[in-house]
């Protein structure tokens, strides 16, 4: 038996009127629920006529045989171009049997129809049985719904079957939605920020709606065992919900529409259309594209962030890792402000966020363990908002605080939370503009807010990967002194891109620099931060170039200016690359922005010894003679004859103090200046240049069980030194014992006197000291060169860090009377990198020398060696 063609034609004329109009109604008011309900209805109708023209002529027959709705379609979502989802449910393997052909039949009619069918058989003990392979047909079911047939065998799967399945079910059903909900999210990135993004399937959209819905529902029901009176999602998270769901149903109308198929991207084309349309926001005054994508992510947040609370609430839910944590309990952190249970951070004091600190010191302690925060933790921050706004953190505090946060593993997490709740942008309002940005370039994938995050986050998991290229960058990230400098540049350096006018570099840093004053950034980072906002398009630049001509090289690292910039930079050209999207970083361009950093590191430390003339005209020059104008012929008698790289090295405002230093001969002729830094401490040495300087200095540091990690050395015409080393503290003697420091900056001065006994303080250190197991061994290699400078035969030594190496190196060089002009230490690991420019008699090392030096440093190396 087979539908009339008087019927189908029937069917076909009102299925095609009635969508015409339910169209033209959505154009008229864009009402997406209205215009979805409109076509359930509509889709019912025609089911239940055909119902009764092939199967039964009363609705509710045949017995043992139903027709449900399941799916979109049991939630009465038909959007215009959806499945019809159905269920033939059948009371037994042989009424299955009996209807088969009329099956048939009754879904050929409907794809004749044209209906995007998606039908599934099955029997109520089939119903009853949980299949860890097909998890979303028994998730389908969750939203099941009577249209035609035996109403009896509808309630018995309804109200018996589907509670029962779950009550026993829900923690196999629960953890399989997680896993397949986790492995979309990470297709998309993890991020609701796309240019482009699917309203379907993207994280935060229609898909992720119903999960939250799915997940609550789930787990009420195991506990209820049988259907909850009410959903169980907490009022405000139901409110954000159905605004969400109200927008993202027009958006859905629209597209299906506009695409005349079952389309769900928002394509930078559908984006203007929806904008200019209003769609979703149909009492909005007129909005450009980026302002509806705004909308729309705000929404998509919304939906997010409720899914993910769900999936680290649901103990069932929980990943693999997660329940690997929760077993490690003896590594739970614990904090008088914070309490961790389940791995959720809750507030000690509910009312404790009033206090700014409080919440700043919340976001460090998220950052650090990598925690989430809790639903309530999230309710109470979003109410102290209002209060903070008035009278929000600035200046350094709020720096110190952000720093501090930025360092820490799990930043960009961190960083994400406090953008969700709308606190990132309270804080650094120089954020807004970028905030949900949709800048259209056809090569970047996320908003510019997300992208500033990405880069951050992928510095921090340099350390994580086993790429050999991440290596090399992470080796590179752990050399920095000042790495905050570099997250918060990556924070600030596509602000511009919000603002008016097409030089977005111009305009972040006008915005960057509000942004320091605010903050009260120190002049020294301040000028560092504007560098690396200002050029961090250079180093993509220098790609399109041969980066392997000496004369393209040059002028990059000149511009470049100190060791320290070049890194920052090459690291925030890599993170800026690799979150533009998944494949932008290829292996070639790893390669070149690695051999451009290499190329332009060489030519800083061989270009190290041209000399500094007093009256020259570069603008650093011209800055500190407008800082010293009062001392002008002392400034030049000092700076005449340094190295040009030591005005690379030095801020203007250190070269005044090692000015001010010299200026106190009279009264000590060591001056010694020692300071904590982040990382290490920092020792500058300014007296007059005398035999074995160099290593009698670093001979003091070694007895006192110092571990140099890198240190200058620089001269000028006067023979005045300035030397500046940075150590670690190994055995925590400064840091443990305050009244150290003075007596070890007298130890200094003492050793130089002579009047201290540097040999005796070096043995005694050997004897006491119990050396660290070495864990990668480094082949020693000693290189000469003599066309790198005019003056001076460069002298580098990779060899095995150790206690004492460069005392070893500087006490041999001193024997042979080779004058250290340039001193430039660097350590990688357990490997030290040691650069000296060299002279003897003034002049450089002849050939025989350099064998002479050569085989002395070989056998002074063994000696060390033989010693450990």
């Amino acid at each position: 038996m087979t539908a009339s063609s008087s019927l189908l034609g029937e069917l076909r004329v009102s299925l095609a009127d009635e969508s015409t109009r339910i169209a033209r109604e959505f154009a008229a008011t864009g009402d997406g629920r209205a215009a979805v309900a409109q076509r359930t209805r509509l889709i019912e109708a025609i089911l239940r006529r055909l119902w009764r023209d092939l199967i039964s002529a009363v609705e509710t027959g045949p017995h043992g045989f139903a027709l449900v709705a399941t799916g979109g379609f049991g939630r009465g979502w038909l959007f215009p171009y959806s499945d019809v989802d159905l269920l033939f449910l059948f009371a037994s393997p042989s009424e299955e049997e009996a209807h088969k052909e009329a099956v048939r039949r009754f879904s050929q009619e409907l794809w004749d129809l044209k209906l995007k069918l998606s039908p599934a058989s099955r029997t109520l003990g089939e119903c009853d049985r949980f299949d860890p392979n097909n998890t979303e047909f028994t998730i389908s079911l969750l939203d099941c719904r009577y249209l035609a047939g035996d109403r009896e065998l509808f309630s018995t799967l309804h109200d018996k079957v589907i509670p029962k399945l779950l009550g026993r079910e829900s923690k196999p059903l629960l953890q399989g939605l997680a896993e397949v909900t986790r492995e979309r999210h990470a297709k998309f990135g993890n991020t609701v920020f796309h240019l482009e993004p699917n309203l379907k399937e993207t994280p935060g959209g229609l898909r992720d709606y119903n999960v939250a819905c799915w997940l609550a529902l789930i787990s009420s029901m195991s506990k209820l065992g049988d259907w909850p009176d009410a959903s169980s999602l907490r009022a405000p998270v139901r409110k954000q919900l159905e605004a969400a769901l109200e927008f993202l149903m027009a958006a859905r109308c629209f597209l299906h529409l506009r695409h005349g198929r079952d389309d769900n991207s928002l394509s930078w084309e559908a984006q203007d259309e929806a904008a200019a349309t209003r769609i979703g926001v149909a009492d909005a005054a007129d909005l450009a594209a980026a302002d509806w994508m705004r909308i729309h992510f705000g929404h998509a947040r919304a939906v997010q962030r409720t899914v993910m609370q769900l999936l680290e609430e649901i103990p069932e839910a929980w990943s693999s890792l997660r329940r690997q944590f929760q077993g490690w309990k003896s590594s739970r952190p614990s904090s008088p402000d914070f309490s961790v249970v389940d791995g959720m951070i809750f507030l000690q004091q509910s009312s404790s966020l009033q206090d700014p600190e409080m919440l700043l010191r919340l976001f460090h302690f998220m950052a650090h363990h990598g925690l989430k925060l809790s639903a309530t933790t999230e309710h109470r921050i979003e109410q102290s908002l209002p209060a903070l706004a008035v009278t929000p953190p600035r200046g350094a505090e709020l720096w110190l605080y952000l720093q501090e946060t930025l360092l820490q593993p799990h930043a960009a997490e961190a960083l994400r939370a406090m953008h969700s709740l709308r606190l990132l942008t309270l804080l650094l309002p120089e954020l807004k503009p970028i905030d949900s940005l949709v800048v259209r370039d056809f090569y970047h994938r996320f908003t510019v807010d997300e992208h500033s995050i990405l880069a951050i986050e992928s510095l921090h998991r340099l350390n994580q990967s086993q790429s050999e290229w991440d290596k090399r960058y992470a080796e590179l990230l752990g050399e920095l002194e000042d790495p905050e400098l570099l997250y918060l540049a990556l924070l600030l350096h596509d602000t511009g891109k919000g603002a008016p006018g097409g030089n977005h570099v111009e305009a972040s840093l006008e915005i960057a620099s509000r942004c320091l004053d605010r903050l009260d950034v120190e002049p020294g980072e301040r000028s560092a931060i504007l560098f690396l906002i200002a050029n961090h398009l250079e180093m993509s630049s220098q790609l399109r170039r041969d980066i392997f001509n000496p004369e393209t090289v040059a002028a990059f690292a000149e511009k470049m200016g100190t060791p320290e910039r070049l890194k920052m930079l090459c690291l925030l050209t890599y993170a800026d690359i690799k979150a533009v999207n998944p494949e932008a970083l290829t292996p070639w361009k790893a390669e070149n922005v690695w051999q451009l950093y290499i190329g332009a590191a060489n030519y800083l430390n061989r270009s190290a010894d041209q000399r500094v003339h007093s009256n020259g005209s570069d603008e650093k020059l011209a800055r500190l003679r407008s800082l010293a104008p009062a001392t002008g012929a002392k400034f030049k008698d000092f700076i005449e004859g340094f190295p040009q790289r030591y005005l690379l090295v030095h801020s203007a405002e250190e070269l005044m103090q090692h000015m001010a230093m010299a200026a106190k001969f009279g009264h000590d002729p060591v001056q010694v200046d020692l300071k904590r830094g982040r990382h290490w401490y920092e020792l500058t040495l300014v007296t007059k240049d005398r035999p074995s300087l160099f290593a009698t200095l670093t001979g003091v540091l070694a007895a006192w069980g110092m571990n140099i990690v890198k240190a200058n050395a620089f001269s000028n015409q006067a023979g005045v030194v300035v030397d500046t080393l940075y150590f670690t503290d190994r055995f925590r003697t400064l840091e443990l014992n305050l009244s150290e420091w003075q007596r070890f900056k007298q130890s200094i001065t003492d050793v130089l006197a002579g009047s201290a006994d540097l040999d005796r303080m070096l043995r005694d250190r050997q004897r006491s000291e119990k050396h660290a197991r070495i864990k990668v061994m480094v082949k020693t290699r000693i290189d000469f060169d003599d066309e790198c400078s005019s003056t001076s035969t460069l002298l580098q030594v990779i060899a095995q860090d150790r206690p004492r190496l460069l005392h070893s190196i500087s006490s041999c060089l001193s024997r042979l009377r080779c004058n250290i002009e340039i001193a430039l230490i660097d350590t990688e690991g357990q490997m030290a990198i040691d650069a000296f420019y060299l002279t003897s008699a003034g002049k450089k090392l002849t050939p025989d020398l350099q064998k002479k030096v050569g085989a002395a440093l070989s056998e002074e190396l063994n000696a060390l060696d033989a010693a450990q």
